[in-house]
């Protein structure tokens, strides 16, 4: 019988259907699996579906009954690519299951700070109203959405339903070519010149080397009009220490971060730091975690299990 392993289904809220395979298996589930577990766990198992959880080469070596991994998740970083492609592993991941999610909560962010929502309500708790002796008070400059110019890096799926809603909001959107890259075409915007133009930059890229710490200090240095940043894609993707230098120097306005290069944070995380801050907002990766998104991404993934047992493996990396 085909043995599955689901090595993170906390992952996953406890109100969404992890429907079963069609066919006849064993399936044993953890609600989540440290880097000390995860040889024990994979070992004997045909299909391993993980979320976060890594798979690299040192799991794969021990675990040879490994034939596919599907990755309940559209990044796929935590497996050894590599490593799968050479012991013939089958790897799926999912697609398009975020096209509302990430986009609505992009936009939760991006409205939080701009209407400077978190400051308010302290304030308001905190009595200030009361202390104004009128009917409003204005302790933090709010800015309109419409007019303002959003940059967008990253043109996949997730960019472009973020584009759509900006131009609902009457936004100027502008597609940032990739770093470094020349002569992608009129569509995108040269990375330095979206760096320089744009009111709010919004993070929507695969985590890969080309994309690692493509926000730092030199590009911070480049932001005239000293931009929101908000990432809802994969921490990595900024240099966090540099942010904070950035917040600190009023390079940039504000952050609004779902995802962090370590997740948990530890408490001296850098981030972590400055949380409390009005015009910090951080939220724990459950940018793609709406209901709906959720039951489809599970969809998604248990399809690509059935489809692999099929001999028509679908959605594949490797």
């Amino acid at each position: 019988m085909t043995k599955i392993v689901f090595l993170d289904r906390g992952t996953f809220g406890p109100t969404v259907n992890l429907t079963k395979p069609e066919f006849a298996h064993e399936r044993v589930e953890y609600e989540s699996t440290p880097a000390s577990e995860i040889v024990n766990r994979v070992k004997g198992a045909e299909i391993v579906v993980t979320n976060k959880v890594p798979i690299r080469r040192e799991t794969l070596d021990q675990c040879p009954t490994v034939k596919m991994i599907s990755v309940a998740a559209t990044g796929y970083d935590v497996i050894d690519v590599p490593a799968c492609r050479e012991k013939g592993i089958h790897v799926s991941n999912v697609r398009g299951y975020a096209t509302n999610t990430v986009p609505e909560h992009t936009f939760a962010l991006i409205l939080a700070l701009r209407r400077q929502i978190v400051g308010y309500r302290q304030d308001t708790i905190d009595g200030a109203w009361q202390k104004a002796g009128q009917f409003c008070f204005h302790t933090y400059p709010m800015s309109d959405l419409s007019g303002a110019t959003l940059g967008i890096f990253g043109e996949g799926a997730l960019g472009q339903s973020v584009a759509k809603i900006a131009w609902a909001f009457g936004m100027k959107t502008l597609f940032a070519a990739h770093k470094g890259v020349e002569g992608l075409g009129p569509l995108y915007t040269p990375f330095d010149q979206a760096l320089a133009e744009s009111d709010i930059i919004t993070l929507h890229c695969p985590l890969m080397p080309s994309t690692r710490n493509m926000l730092a200090m030199p590009e911070f240095r480049k932001m005239k009009k000293k931009p929101l940043i908000i990432n809802t894609a994969r921490g990595g993707l900024v240099k966090e220490d540099d942010l904070v230098q950035a917040l600190d120097e009023g390079l940039v306005s504000g952050i609004g971060f779902d995802v962090l290069t370590k997740e948990p944070p530890d408490a001296d995380h850098p981030l972590m730091k400055i949380a409390g801050r009005p015009n910090v907002i951080i939220t724990p990766h459950v940018a793609w975690a709406s209901q709906e998104a959720m039951q489809e991404c599970w969809r998604q993934t248990v399809k690509h299990v059935n489809d692999f047992k099929r001999g028509q493996p679908s959605n594949l990396v490797t």
